[in-house]
This record gives C-alpha cells, structure tokens and sequence, in this order.
C-alpha cells in the first residue's frame, strides 16, 4: 500500500529502509529481512470470497528466499476462485514488495506481502479480482487522463459479554466516548496495526449502532480511511478486516462486517469515497463547487446502480440493510450531504473561511489547500462485497458516466436536495429508480448491463458468469418479502452470512 511520506509513518520497513513503500526492490527486502532476524515469510492473496489466504515459508537459506521472492510459488487455484477448473488449476502467486509489513500478531518475526496472480503462461490472471481492478484503473487513465482514488469507511460490531456498568444509549452511539463506548481502545490498536501494515487511515470512532442481546453487548464501530490509488485502497480494506478479525480472537470478542445482524438495528456499510485526481490536483471542485466533471461521473454511477449492487451486495443479508429509514439508500439519486442519496457529496471545505485561525486566533493565515479533501460517496456497498471487484465496478461506472454525451442531463433529473423519505416528498420519492431488493435481482441487473464492464476487457464473460451464478444460487428473490418480521427466521440467515467478506 504505497505511501511517499516517510516522516512519521508508521510502517517498520518505511521508517527503517527511509523509502517510500512504492519504492520497495527486492534487496530491501532482503536488506530487511537481515537486519530484524525474520525467520518467516507469509505470501498473502485475496481468493474469490474475498478473504485474504496465506502460505508460510521458512528462511531455509538465503537462496532459497531469493528463490521464492523471485519466481513466487505454485497454488491450487480452483481451491481459490470457483471459476477454474481442477483439470487446470495451477497458478503462480508472486509477492509485491511494496506490500511489505511485519505480521503483528506472529509470534515468530514474519515478514507479510500480498501477492498477484498469474496463469501457466506467466500472464496475469485475467478473471482474478485484483487484476480486474488493475485493468479498471489503467483503462479508466487511459481513456480520461485521470486517475481513479478510492478510500472506505468499514464498519463492523464488536461482540462480548455484556458490562452492567454505564450501559449506552440503545441506537446512540456515533461518536460515543468510553466509559459508554466500550471498544474505544481495542478500536485504536487495529488502527495502529492495520497503518503498521502500509494503511492509510483518516479516523476511527464508535458508529450509530449499539445493544444489548442474551447477555451479550454489541458496539458498532467505523474505522475511516484515506484516499489513495484504488488498488492500493482494496489492498488496505482486505487487510484492515483481516486485523480486526485476529484482533479480536486475541481479545477474546467476536466481529461481524455483515450488513445486518438483527431487525431495528442499525446495519453496517463499506461506503466508498472516490476523487479523480490530474496532475495532483482533485477534479471534483472547480471555483468551490462540484465540478462538471463530477456531475458527469456521478451519472455513470445512477446508469449503472443497479448493476453495481452485484458486486458491493453479495449475500441476502445486504437487502435487509438496504430499506427506507436506515440511513442506507433504496432509491437512484444523488445529492449535496444528503444520507437519504444513493451518492452523496459529503460536506468539501469549500467555504474561504480560514477555521484554523478562527478557532486558534494566534495562528498565522493558512494556506492549505482543502479542494483534495472533496470526495463523492457511494453509500450501498456492504463489508460482503469482494471489494477489489466494487472498486473495478465503481471505476468503470465512472469512466461511463465522463462518456456519456447526455451525463449532465443524466445528473440533473437524478439530483435531490430533501430527504426523499419523508411524506410530503412521495412523490419525488416514486420517480426514481429503486435499487435491486435480493442478490437474485442484483444478478439480473448484471446481466443487462454486463456490456458496459466487458467492455476493454476489464471484467471477463468467465467472471461476470461466475458472479451472476453466485447471486442466483441465494434463491432470494422473494427473501425480503417472505421473511418478514419473523424474528427467528432472521437470525438464522443472519448466523448463515456472519462471517461474510
């Protein structure tokens, strides 16, 4: 997850190497390796479910660890996507060094790297998600001359015995201190490991959701990060649930990211924030106000929002999330700070007012430049998505909207300003598009608008098959409906998809 801010970062081999991440070779690595008496290296690779896989190596000599930093390793590969077949299976995984970072949890020093994939041929693996993402950003810079940065806001519970001291506010807790907020410190120190690990992290802090269950209490937490490349931002995802959840086995809790855990209960998103930068500087303003640019990339993303649920939606779970008064969307429309959107532009420091020396009357003028800090937010995904397949979704409906001729009027008729929920704009509310209800209508979706993501070879047919497979197998399309508010039947299918993503 590269980084080019040494000063103070956090990530050992940064700091002890004095180069940035993106910088990393081989000799630093072996350089590092040396230096701190690493005994173990892990080659770490997200698979079809998202989850990142792990294969140890021992230092056996220093040939063999150039051996392996080299030329990587054989893996089975229909053990890990389901869309090859054991007649064939074999891949290669080869470690990227500037994915480097020392495993916080291994009781035996170990150095970690995520790996990419590649066929008999030696070529990149064309249907794996990471390289699908990698195609969307090269295409996406290609086309516009841009480049397409993401960042995430994860969200997840914390699960432990209940505490009968200081008991918070049921459905209260956003931004909720301790004692009332019970995770606060664990919170911290995942955020601490997961920037040891190369992320990027804007802010922690406790989220709207808490209760109580059989003796149980259950503490929504957000942990926010930074923009950055795309891939590097699906990298730092994958990798910060991968913390949480070790974490947590080490505390003792249990964790869930899915999208819904009980009725009447706030869910839990993986909102994505995204810019595009050129030359440096951020094309979402211009002269303080959202730019056309943007209006134009918004409306790729209301053409394509059905379709997109398909890769940010991926178990029945998400569309119990997605209903009306949940502060989640269920209708196609965009607006300014508006958490009723389906995309929402958050609040940009666009005002000229200096609020530094506002609030700190000694300081001198500032002259920091906030257009960076502007974002669009695409408010449906959930934690259950693969998320290096939503961000090559999400790049692609962005370069479809900034090609679109009528992407302007496309913006317009999508834009509200209410909250579209509310009574007295009903109306409003039954003109716009409505979201996908079930993964089986999400599948549906895909395959009407699966020529967009074909297109430049970015998703392969074999992919968008196998994922259009994978939705329908749910047999949910009438879920949503027939469940109901049948209590019992909820928390099964919720016990079915905890540990989704």
């Amino acid at each position: 997850m590269p980084s080019d801010n040494i000063d103070m970062n956090c990530n050992a081999l940064v700091k002890q190497l004095q180069k940035p991440s993106s910088q990393f070779t081989k000799q630093d690595i072996v350089t590092f390796i040396r230096n701190n008496e690493i005994q173990h290296v892990n080659f770490m690779y997200p698979a079809g479910d998202g989850r990142l896989k792990t294969l140890n190596f021992i230092i056996n000599n220093a040939e063999y660890l150039d051996e392996i930093l080299t030329c990587g390793e054989r893996v089975d590969g229909s053990s890990l996507f389901t869309f090859i077949e054991a007649s064939s299976s074999d891949l290669y995984v080869v470690p990227k060094f500037s994915t480097a970072f020392v495993d916080p949890f291994a009781e035996l020093p170990t150095l970690c790297m995520l790996c990419s994939f590649y066929n008999k041929d030696g070529e990149p693996l064309a249907s794996s998600p990471e390289f699908t993402l990698h195609k969307a950003c090269e295409q996406f810079k290609k086309e516009t001359g841009m480049e397409f940065q993401a960042m995430g806001e994860l969200e997840y519970y914390v699960i432990a015995p209940e505490s009968p001291f200081f008991p918070a506010s049921d459905q209260r807790g956003y931004h909720e201190s301790a004692p009332y907020a019970k995770f606060n410190e664990f919170r911290q120190r995942c955020m601490l490991y997961v920037a040891q690990a190369g992320g990027l992290i804007k802010y922690g802090h406790s989220e709207v959701g808490n209760f109580n269950l059989d003796g149980m209490t259950y503490e929504q937490n957000e942990i926010e990060f930074l923009p950055c490349p795309a891939e590097d931002a699906a990298n730092q995802l994958t990798i910060a649930k991968w913390i949480i959840r070790n974490l947590a086995f080490e505390y003792g809790y249990n964790v869930t990211f899915a999208p819904k855990i009980t009725t009447g209960k706030a869910g839990s998103g993986m909102h994505i924030h995204m810019r595009i930068m050129k030359d440096g500087v951020n094309q979402m303003l211009k002269d303080g106000v959202i730019s056309e640019t943007a209006r134009r990339f918004i409306a790729g993303m209301m053409k394509l929002a059905p379709s997109i649920t398909a890769f940010g939606n991926m178990n029945p779970t998400s569309y119990f999330r997605l209903v009306p008064h949940q502060e989640a969307p269920t209708n196609v429309c965009w607006g300014d700070r508006n958490r009723s959107c389906l995309v929402r532009v958050p609040l940009g420091w666009a005002s000229k007012n200096d609020l530094c020396k506002q609030t700190n009357p000694l300081e001198n003028n500032s002259e920091y430049d906030t257009r960076q800090k502007q974002t669009v937010e695409m408010r449906s995904p959930d934690a259950s998505a693969n998320v290096y397949l939503l961000l090559a979704g999400l790049a692609v409906a962005g370069r479809y909207g900034l090609s679109l001729p009528d992407g302007l009027e496309i913006a317009d008729k999508t834009y509200v300003n209410v909250n579209i929920h509310r009574k007295e704009n009903e109306a409003l509310l039954n003109s716009l598009a409505t979201l996908p209800d079930s993964c089986a209508a999400s599948a549906d979706c895909l395959q009407a608008q699966r020529a967009v993501y074909e297109k430049d070879g970015v998703f392969s047919p074999a992919m968008i098959d196998g994922i259009i497979a994978q939705l329908k197998a749910f047999n949910d399309a009438t879920l949503r409906a027939d469940m109901g508010d049948d209590l019992e039947a909820m928390a099964k299918l919720v016990k079915t998809y905890f540990h989704c993503g």
